[in-house]
């Protein structure tokens, strides 16, 4: 296991995924919303299924709870979406990520970030940029790029079934 190459603090807004925290790198996050009305797409994969309305904007939403393997769960009051812009395959590209509750914008030094465990990980490795450490409690930060590259066809569970998540539905560009 190699240690990631930051030399400056990952400025990241923390939020939960079934109990487990994630984060998102703050500087990919353009706003947070409450939950808005989802119109679901007939025939897309269960990952990206269903698109809002930003200002006008056409903007697709994952859930990265079915990408890492976990239930879909029931919203409530804390559910929010996280519009966050990102470059997928060269492409800038907006996208809402579903959140069971959004937390804090926290600050993560170099020396609090791990490479990912090539072993006991129940998740893919590669869908994991980092491990971040903030007392005993640990940080998932995913590679949000890599998880919505349409060449991502595998589940970042290795134990479930492949979802063919983009194939069908194009991610907003801008």
């Amino acid at each position: 296991m190699t240690t990631p190459m930051l030399d400056q603090p990952l400025e990241v807004l923390t939020m939960d995924l079934q109990g487990q925290t994630f984060a998102l790198e703050a500087t990919q996050v353009r706003e947070i919303l409450d939950l808005v009305p989802i119109t679901e797409v007939p025939g897309s994969q269960p990952f990206v299924n269903g698109l809002i309305n930003v200002r006008g904007k056409v903007v697709p939403v994952a859930d990265l709870r079915l990408k890492f393997g976990m239930e879909q769960a029931e919203d409530t009051i804390d559910t929010r979406i996280v519009v966050i812009e990102v470059d997928v395959d060269r492409v800038p590209t907006v996208v809402g990520i579903r959140a069971d509750k959004v937390h804090e914008v926290t600050e993560l030094a170099p020396s609090a970030l791990a490479a990912v465990p090539r072993v006991g990980m129940r998740w893919r490795p590669d869908y994991i940029r980092f491990i971040g450490k903030r007392g005993n409690d640990f940080i998932v930060v995913p590679d949000i790029a890599r998880i919505l590259s349409p060449s991502a066809t595998e589940p970042a569970n290795d134990s479930h079934t492949p979802d063919r998540m983009t194939a069908g539905l194009a991610v907003a560009s801008r």
